[in-house]
């Protein structure tokens, strides 16, 4: 399932992708999935693409909050939660900050395109 997340937000333009191993960790999913869009619409669509390729192929009915509005989506699909952010609502919540350990420098890719 992480594979797929990855995959999906990185067809889709998203940028500044992090994953983040929560597994031993926390109770509430195995990875953490932190992507930025550049406007409210890519971050809508992100999320909605997101959620319609983990129903096709893993037949995962995904709880996602916050679409309407377009500024952070969250996306539990139970073992991974993603998080789609615009960048300044990403920068001024910081989630990589409260979930990476001390030291650790995130694993992260830019999308080009």
């Amino acid at each position: 399932m992480l594979a797929l997340v990855l995959k999906s937000v990185d067809d889709d333009k998203a940028e500044d992708i992090v994953q983040i191993d929560l597994r031993g960790r926390s109770d509430v999913a195995d990875y953490m999935v932190i992507c930025s869009g550049r406007s409210s619409r890519q971050v809508a669509s992100i999320s909605e693409k997101l959620a319609d390729r983990l129903k096709q192929d893993m037949r995962i009915i995904v709880r996602m909050e916050g679409k309407e509005t377009g500024d952070w989506v969250l996306i539990d699909a139970g073992d991974v939660i993603v998080h789609v952010f615009r960048p300044e609502v990403r920068e001024f919540y910081q989630l990589e900050k409260m979930w990476l350990p001390t030291g650790s420098m995130p694993a992260t890719s830019t999308a080009q395109g």
